[in-house]
């Protein structure tokens, strides 16, 4: 298994829906940023293409596809969360669900860590994991981040969700 990442393509939302099964999977990768399940194609592009994922400043919003030689496997999202550009978020991290538990996601963190730091000069990843997401969590971890003492919460499926903030420092 060899891992490119690339920027993220328009036909990548063929991909990204298709690791989607149901709201539960929905909701663990996007929360609450995208309204009812099932989501399409373009409701991916428009968010990512014609909203800047949501983001004000033009140049903060950054999509990646995760690809090998079968085709796209992972996707996430890099974005700045200050001025002085030093912090990137990572979010919407996703792996083929026939893909998972075979060290892929893994993988495309590490690329995408070195991304943030190596090509974006950020210090510090910053990410949210949904406390009962455990393999995620695990990964995030086996990739070294940890968690900063922070949590948010979100109300979904009339239950409030625990978010667990982590980071990684250069």
């Amino acid at each position: 298994m060899s891992l490119r990442l690339r920027p993220y393509k328009p036909c990548d939302a063929d991909s990204i829906i298709s690791w989607i099964k149901d709201e539960k999977a929905l909701r663990k990768w996007s929360s609450d940023r995208f309204g009812n399940f099932p989501i399409t194609s373009e409701d991916i592009n428009n968010k990512y293409l014609a909203k800047n994922g949501d983001c004000t400043e033009a140049d903060n919003f950054y999509p990646f596809t995760a690809f090998d030689e079968s085709g796209p496997v992972g996707h996430l999202i890099l974005r700045y969360t200050d001025e002085e550009k030093k912090t990137i978020r990572f979010g919407f991290v996703i792996i083929d669900d026939a893909k998972r538990g075979k060290g892929y996601g893994k993988q495309m963190l590490v690329l995408a860590i070195k991304y943030a730091f190596d090509i974006f000069g950020a210090e510090k990843v910053t990410l949210g994991v949904f406390d009962h997401n455990a393999p995620a969590y695990h990964c995030y971890k086996a990739t070294g981040f940890q968690e900063n003492g922070e949590e948010r919460f979100c109300a979904l499926f009339g239950e409030t969700w625990r978010i667990i903030e982590m980071e990684i420092n250069r």
